[in-house]
């Protein structure tokens, strides 16, 4: 017997002949969604014509979304359409979705077509679509989640550039997380490319997380439909259907839409039931029909399990655990039989019209299994899925595949549930899911373990927590030290806690107690080797939270802690020492000489990345930045970014790709770093809040004030200096630099005076005498010159020229004499900044480099040496034309066409373009698209290209490809 439930998979669903639509062979139209099929049609052409889209049918259990969605996907013909069906099961499999999507096209395309799909997807996008290959047996790489959606996105932009593409999910409401957040990363990144995503959700079952599930249902992209029930008038048209009749009785089709109140699923077992009783659709049997409907659709699925076998009746309840498509051998032993006995049994199912045709097992509709789960008390399904885990894991089947039954089982006999649960959190990490790593992590807490085992499971769970949210991976962290014995997992607990604790941004002023636990490690070692080895990299730690955090506690248990010979470069301990106090020699303002050979010593022989080696990159990585290193910088960065995507620490590929922004900002490119800023402050993180959150807005306002956009930088200014962090730090001084700099633009200068002044008192309570980390007196010494302070100007700069000079560090000295010549009278006044210019020459510093030679300019221009001027100005616009500063290249502009400069048509300083013009041709020709620009200025596309347009004609130019050259070339001759 069938029709219990809806249609499955491709199955005609309700239809009758009906008009066709966009990309769609001729088809009937299922009864009673023409509307809902006309809608769906629109979606497809809006999709065809390169818009990116979503289309969702949203209706209760059995209303007959899946029916409806995939006799539509039949009937779309100018799509390449994938299809999949989330189950409950596979919530915790990470990527299950899109693996399930994607391993048919990808194993159905030939070989070099295959090659070019996977080119450079990643490793962790191969692991995903064959977790079974030889890949999947590498333990010691994990995936980053960002570097996974990249991925993804790769390859599914690659398969939309062949022909249009339609991914189908239906059942959304039981996606995995993992595939969730890449296809809400997908719709956000796939913008005017010809893909159409159509989903089914449960009414009230709305996926997890609920952030990401609004985000790829949010109505700018998502058109949804809410199914209805069917009206009276579709009602008719089923039971004509149904019973092979034209005209069935009025009165009749009456009483069965008062029965179901037009639920599809309910109606057509109602039908389906009455058919078989011997009703026929007349007046005289209209009353039958309160008989049958959805009050004996359970105990009737129950009735005709009765009457099968024992085997039959075992098989529905294995189908029931296991899910559907399971292969015949494991369904053999879980029923503990015979492989000939369970297909003897699928018949019985298929001859009761409860089990689909086809070689895999599989019930015809979800409300079977329900049925049959409902049969049992809670205690019996925990049981059974226990069971259904034993077997799973006798049977070879993947670690999640049995995770997923251990963790509905609960607690599960044996010693072998833990090291499943660890293994499947390995697997979630290859993918990039951290999230469904911690998950699988936390049911192995609860499994019989050891204290010990238990243990090293909370310090995976630390070290997967840290992946994504490090306050959480302090806890974890925090928990596995109350029973972890060996001295070297704790060694590795502090140091996951202490570099969880850095980069929670909420978990700063109040952590755990690293002094405490360091002095308990170091009691614990002895003179051995490998404990030195340990303490070396406790004292490290230590030192480096003294660095970050100077507050009175760290620095003082910094004193107390017991003496360490000073180390040579022998160890990775040692080395993290090394490169921690080259830091601090550079942060007093040591020689540049004695910091060079400390940081040398310590990236001797450089390993590859790892979690426990993090201080030592870190402290070299930021040596490097303010030595002016930034090709090694630059190098350091890319190595630490390939490292960090095989670790999977998102945390710290934000980190790394700020110290990018950073670095690009030390060389002057100013727009290069206000994109790759903006880049971190999109990403975001699941805890919430950016850690380092205080530099990259220092960062973005440096960047907006070079380019001219006083409001952008205000904006954001409003919003980071609302209230002081409540812990010193060495940001924070930075970033009221960063808020001086922008009230002295806006006109402020006694504002600005003040500030930086108070940033100097932060950079002497944090140790930071080096002006290469703390420039405020140079920056104080123009201030106050501008507000006729020239006594008070003259000794900051003096003083910081002193500074600079005993670091010998050459950008410091060049910026400490630039700021010294602006304050001195006279023929010496000319001679620093003449010496200003030759230093920041050999310098990366192309920013200050030009701000000198504005300076030396103007200088020269006063003594009336107008040629020397203007030779001066015109370089120095020229590096602030290439730099993108539009801020300097006006002022330098100005003061060429003062000294008589002839201002030509071609280059953003010399140019007739207004603000606006420059601004948006400067972030065009470094290669921002409409779009992006619109976004950044906070402006409408048609402003973008009206200026762009604008920029074109004034420069003389064909277009966008000629802007980069227009805006390099020179200003006129003098």
């Amino acid at each position: 017997m069938t029709g219990l439930g809806s249609p499955g998979l491709g199955s005609p669903g309700l239809g009758v002949a009906g008009p066709g639509g966009p990309g769609r062979a001729g088809r009937s139209a299922v009864v009673g969604r023409e509307a809902e099929l006309a809608v769906l049609d629109a979606v497809a052409a809006e999709a065809l014509a390169g818009r990116t889209r979503v289309a969702q049918l949203v209706g209760n259990a059995g209303m007959g979304k899946s029916a409806l969605l995939h006799h539509w996907l039949d009937g779309v013909t100018r799509f390449r359409g994938v299809r999949v069906r989330c189950r409950r099961l596979q919530r915790d499999f990470a990527f299950g979705t899109v693996r399930r999507l994607f391993q048919p096209l990808v194993g159905a395309a030939g070989e070099e077509e295959r090659r070019v799909l996977l080119d450079g997807v990643g490793e962790s996008v191969l692991r995903i679509l064959d977790p079974e290959g030889p890949r999947g047996g590498d333990s010691g790489t994990y995936a980053d989640t960002a570097g996974t959606l990249a991925g993804l996105d790769r390859l599914v932009f690659r398969l939309a550039r062949r022909e249009p593409l339609l991914l189908a999910v239906d059942d959304l409401q039981w996606i995995d997380p993992p595939s969730l957040r890449w296809l809400a990363h997908l719709i956000d990144r796939a913008d005017t490319r010809p893909l159409l995503v159509a989903v089914a959700t449960r009414t009230g079952e709305r996926p997890a997380p609920g952030d990401l599930y609004d985000a790829l249902v949010h109505p700018s992209a998502c058109r949804t439909l809410a199914l209805e029930p069917l009206g009276p008038a579709d009602v008719a048209l089923l039971v004509a259907r149904e019973f092979g009749v034209s005209r069935p009785d009025p009165s009749f089709s009456a009483a069965c839409h008062a029965a179901t109140e037009g639920h599809p699923l309910f109606l057509r077992a109602l039908l389906c039931d009455a058919r078989h009783g011997g009703v026929r659709p007349t007046e005289e049997d209209r009353e039958k029909i309160r008989t049958f409907g959805l009050t004996t659709l359970l105990s009737e699925i129950g009735h005709r399990l009765g009457q099968g076998s024992a085997a039959m009746a075992e098989l529905a309840r294995g189908l029931a655990i296991l899910g559907d498509g399971m292969p015949w051998p494991v369904l053999a032993a879980y029923c503990g039989t015979g492989e000939a006995v369970v297909r003897s049994a699928a018949a019985e199912l298929h001859s009761l019209g409860l089990l689909g045709a086809g070689d895999r097992a599989r019930f015809v509709h979800r409300v079977v299994r329900e049925a049959v789960l409902a049969a049992w008390t809670p205690q019996e399904v925990g049981a059974a899925h226990a069971r259904a885990a034993q077997v799973l894991h006798l049977s070879g089947r993947p670690d999640e595949e049995v995770a997923a039954h251990v963790m509905a089982g609960g607690a599960v006999a044996g010693n072998w549930p833990p090291a499943v649960l660890r293994r499947a959190a390995g697997e979630a990490l290859h993918r990039g899911a951290a999230e469904t790593a911690v998950t699988y992590l936390r049911h192995a807490v609860f499994q019989p373990a050891t204290t010990e085992e238990r243990a090293q499971v909370l310090l995976q769970l630390a070290v997967a927590a840290g992946h994504y949210d490090p306050g959480l991976a302090v806890s974890y962290a925090m928990a596995a030290l109350e029973h972890l014995t060996d001295d070297a997992d704790r060694s590795r607990a502090v140091g996951v806690l202490a570099c969880a604790h850095l980069l929670a941004p909420g978990g700063r002023a109040e952590g755990p107690d690293l002094d405490r636990l360091t002095a308990e490690l170091t009691a614990r070692t002895g003179a051995a080797r490998a404990d030195r080895e340990s303490s070396l990299r406790i004292r490290a730690l230590v030192e480096w939270l003294a660095c970050e955090r100077p507050t009175a506690r760290t620095a003082q248990a910094a004193r107390r802690a017991a003496p360490v010979a000073e180390p040579d470069r022998h160890t990775p301990g040692e080395r993290q020492l090394l490169a921690v106090r080259a830091f601090a020699a550079l942060r007093a303002g040591e020689p540049a000489g004695r910091v060079t050979e400390l940081l040398d010593r310590a990236r001797v022989n450089p390993q590859a990345f790892s979690h426990d080696l993090f201080p030592l990159h870190y402290f070299a990585a930021q040596s490097l930045l303010y030595l002016d290193g930034l090709d090694a910088a630059d190098d350091l960065c890319g190595r630490l970014l390939e490292g960090t995507r095989d670790q999977g620490m998102e945390p710290l590929v934000t980190l790394l790709l700020l110290y990018r922004a950073a670095v690009t900002l030390r060389r002057g490119h100013v727009v290069r770093a206000a994109a790759v800023a903006r880049t971190v402050s999109e990403r975001g993180l699941a805890a919430g809040e950016l850690p380092y959150r205080t530099t990259l807005d220092t960062i973005r306002i440096d960047a907006f004030l070079q380019m001219g956009d006083l409001e952008g930088a205000e904006r954001l200014a409003a919003g980071a200096s609302a209230a002081e962090p409540p812990e010193p730090s060495w940001e924070w001084p930075r970033f009221l630099m960063s808020l001086a700099a922008l009230r002295s633009a806006q006109g402020d200068h006694r504002g600005g005076l003040m500030l930086l002044r108070e940033s100097g008192l932060h950079f002497k309570a944090a140790g930071i005498v080096s002006p290469a980390l703390g420039p405020w007196r140079s920056r104080a010494a123009a201030a106050a010159l501008h507000l006729g302070h020239g006594r008070d100007a003259y000794a900051l700069a003096e003083q910081e020229l002193v500074l600079a000079r005993e670091g010998g560090i050459p950008r410091a000295v060049g910026v400490a004499l630039h700021a010294a010549g602006q304050v001195t009278q006279g023929a010496r006044g000319l001679t620093l900044m003449a010496e200003a210019v030759s230093v920041l020459e050999h310098t990366p510093a192309e920013l200050e480099l030009a701000r000198a030679l504005h300076t030396y300019g103007s200088a020269l221009l006063r003594r009336d040496d107008k040629p020397g001027a203007r030779t001066a100005l015109r370089r120095g616009l020229d590096i602030a034309v290439r730099c993108g500063a539009a801020a300097p290249a006006r002022t330098l502009q100005q003061r060429l066409h003062e000294a008589g400069g002839r201002v030509g048509s071609r280059g953003a300083g010399g140019s007739p373009l207004t603000a606006g013009e420059e601004r948006i041709a400067l972030l065009a020709a470094e290669g921002w698209s409409n779009k992006r620009i619109a976004e950044h200025l906070v402006v409408s596309l048609r402003t973008v290209e009206t200026h762009l347009t604008g920029a074109y004609r004034k420069l003389r130019i064909g277009g966008r490809h000629e802007l980069r050259d227009a805006l390099r070339a020179p200003a006129g001759r003098g």
